[in-house]
């Protein structure tokens, strides 16, 4: 596997410039222009390759970081995938990550727009199968690829789509599209109703953990559920004995301090590995990747 890393701004060459027009624009805070870092890794041999755009959890990309793109990427580069991460957070001023820190409103179609930016970058590749390209990640980045894959004018209007999406443990407790989801304005933990759809641009995998107190699994479960009763190719997976990251090997712990809707508080999330699901989990979604980023036949 080889890696490499890289910054991409829109202010750069006029053909970067245009395909950032197109493909969406990762903007800062402030609504401005935003450079974009990245890391590309390849795996051997000559490609071309599918690919796929691995989005971070709220840990980042820097010293906090939950390590989650390294391992997803070194699993996927042996089954022949190139992936590229970028780097959401440290550009906005997060270098530490935003898992005890109150983001900015729209941060999920924010880091929406950067695995657009990402895709696009992707396809100038030539050692990458254009036709060929996922979206995939944990918590945040779980959530974000929700926000990248769901049918809305952003992005219904890229000239680029993903061809799959995963994601792992992402929260579906919030509006997203034409998916809604009521809160008690007293209790902003509890959820009191769902309405609507979520319409996916492209086949969906929702793997979650029944333990999981931070992105809980139920909201996840109604949105699949939905989805599918409405023809659109959802698949979901909750693991009963998993906690919220259980694709690693730390151990299961509670922190005080994380950021949580969910709970009374507002605060105090659960995170640890399990082995059987991570396991499960990385045999699933190579399945499914497989399935849906098979090369097309040729004519």
């Amino acid at each position: 596997m080889t890696i490499h890393r890289g910054r991409r701004q829109m202010r750069g060459a006029r053909a970067i410039a245009a395909l950032w027009l197109l493909f969406g624009t990762p903007t800062s805070s402030n609504g401005g222009p935003l450079e974009l870092p990245f890391t590309l890794t390849t795996p051997t041999g000559r490609g071309p390759f599918p690919a796929v755009v691995l989005l971070h959890d709220c840990s980042g990309l820097g010293p906090r970081s939950s390590g989650s793109p390294w391992r997803w990427s070194s699993r996927l580069a042996s089954e022949g995938y190139v992936t590229i991460w970028p780097d959401s957070f440290s550009t906005r001023g997060y270098a530490g990550g935003v898992c005890t820190e109150r983001t900015p409103p729209h941060i999920f179609e924010r880091r929406a727009a950067d695995a657009y930016a990402a895709l696009a970058h992707l396809r100038t590749l030539a050692q990458v199968d254009q036709r060929r390209i996922a979206v995939m990640g944990g918590s945040h980045g779980g959530s974000s690829a929700l926000a990248a894959i769901v049918d809305v004018p952003e992005n219904r209007g890229n000239a680029g789509r993903f061809a799959a999406a995963v994601a792992l443990y992402p929260g579906c407790g919030r509006n997203i599209g034409d998916w809604s989801v009521r809160r008690d304005p007293n209790a902003r933990h509890r959820i009191t109703g769902y309405s609507g759809v979520f319409k996916p641009l492209a086949p969906l995998l929702i793997l979650t953990g029944e333990l999981d107190d931070w992105t809980p699994a139920e909201p996840c479960r109604r949105l699949a559920a939905t989805s599918r009763q409405a023809g659109y190719p959802v698949e979901f997976v909750a693991y009963p004995d998993a906690h919220h990251a259980f694709d690693s090997a730390a151990p299961v712990r509670y922190v005080a301090e994380r950021l949580n809707i969910n709970a009374p508080s507002g605060y105090g999330a659960t995170t640890g590995g399990n082995e059987v699901a991570w396991d499960d989990a990385t045999t699933r979604i190579k399945a499914f990747l497989a399935k849906h980023l098979a090369a097309a036949p040729a004519r």
